[in-house]
């Protein structure tokens, strides 16, 4: 048993660790004939390399993605598509003093007691430079959803520290609107007071936490199971497996326990000859399986553990120390976490989707059931 895979018919391996030379994913299954762009795959990176603005780590890499199997001429081969990236810009010598230190509420202790061993040099496989391969396979992903569904999935930041975004509109928001700031917050002006938000806590040696929310528009009825494998459920897995996740909401989520059922109830009606909710509570998911409106869910990222205040800790040997965290860390994870949702979101809706017609056939859009 090893949790470095996620997906059963497009399934991705991630493998590498922070500090070590290189760092990647195998995607399995992804259908041939699927055009496989490269600048398609760098954009993504780009999206969540380190050193985009001040609000996050100054390492300097390039993430550069080079494609080793799989692809021909560019497109897929219905074989397994290897993507790698180099490391160029570890400096372990910064994490030299805690080999034997367990920071708090990083992955040091339960490493730790769970292998006997850990890679300490930049945390290794829980350093979130692991999501590096999850992009790029979501790029992937996001390609063939789009191309066979027009599917189009969008996340933002909605909530960092108390600042939160107040009504978002899930059906017109786009990647343009949300690439406009730093932040990646598709309100500018909420999104500057975030910026400074994060920017304070940077320059006070601390760290914020918040949210991210994220649209699937254009998905079909009838994805997921009604069991374990519901889609609600698939979506929980994948955002709880991003590093600093601490909850995550489908539709209304815990705002839905304020209301009574006939206020929560998604009426259905008829609009363009398609059956269609007059609300979406459920947040396009009802009973596991997608039903054709919107799918929204929300995702809440702690605040960076690593931080440069001092705090009391111990070492593995049972030593009582405090601990000023030094190298180069992110005040706050939500703005380059951004694309690792959008890429989780995919990576679900193309395994479904895959599932999905292996035991019901074809059902595009234009195949959907019309009144």
């Amino acid at each position: 048993m090893a949790g470095n895979s996620f997906g059963m018919l497009f399934r991705i391996t991630t493998w590498g660790e922070s500090h070590g030379p290189t760092i990647g994913v195998v995607i399995d299954g992804c259908p041939p004939g699927l055009v496989i762009d490269p600048l398609e795959i760098q954009a993504e990176l780009d999206r969540r390399r380190p050193g985009q603005s001040r609000l996050t780590t100054q390492r300097r890499e390039s993430d550069q993605v080079q494609i080793l199997s799989g692809v021909s001429d560019g497109v897929s081969l219905g074989t397994p598509i290897a993507l790698l990236v180099e490391n160029q810009d570890a400096r372990s010598k910064d994490y030299a003093d805690l080999q034997q230190v367990y920071r708090p509420s990083h992955a040091d202790m339960t490493y730790d007691f769970k292998y006997g061993r850990r890679a300490w040099k930049g945390g290794g496989r829980s350093s979130a430079r692991e999501t590096i391969g999850r992009v790029a396979a979501g790029a992937v992903a996001q390609r063939w959803l789009r191309d066979t569904y027009g599917i189009e999935i969008v996340a933002w930041v909605r909530q960092v520290h108390k600042l939160v975004l107040s009504e978002p509109d899930y059906a017109g928001i786009t990647r343009d609107d949300v690439e406009q700031n730093a932040v990646r917050c598709p309100d500018p002006d909420l999104g500057q007071k975030m910026y400074d938000c994060i920017d304070a806590a940077r320059k006070s040696r601390d760290s914020l936490g918040g949210v991210i929310e994220v649209v699937a528009r254009g998905c079909p009825a009838g994805w997921g199971e009604p069991v374990f494998d519901r889609l609600d459920a698939l979506l929980a897995h994948a955002y709880m497996s991003i590093p600093a996740t601490k909850g995550v909401e489908i539709g209304s989520g815990f705002g839905g326990t304020t209301l009574t059922g006939s206020q929560h109830n998604d009426e259905f009606l008829i609009e363009a000859g398609q059956i269609r909710t007059r609300t979406n509570q459920s947040g396009g998911i009802q009973g596991g399986i997608s039903n054709g409106m919107p799918i929204i869910a929300r995702i809440a990222f702690k605040p960076t553990a690593t931080i440069n205040k001092e705090q009391s800790t111990v070492t593995a040997s049972g030593e009582t120390v405090t601990l000023a965290a030094k190298g180069r860390h992110d005040p706050c994870v939500l703005p380059r976490a951004v694309p690792i949702v959008e890429a989780m979101t995919a990576l679900v809706l193309i395994d479904l989707a895959l599932q999905d017609r292996g035991q019901m056939g074809d059902r595009s859009p234009d195949l959907t059931p019309r009144f």
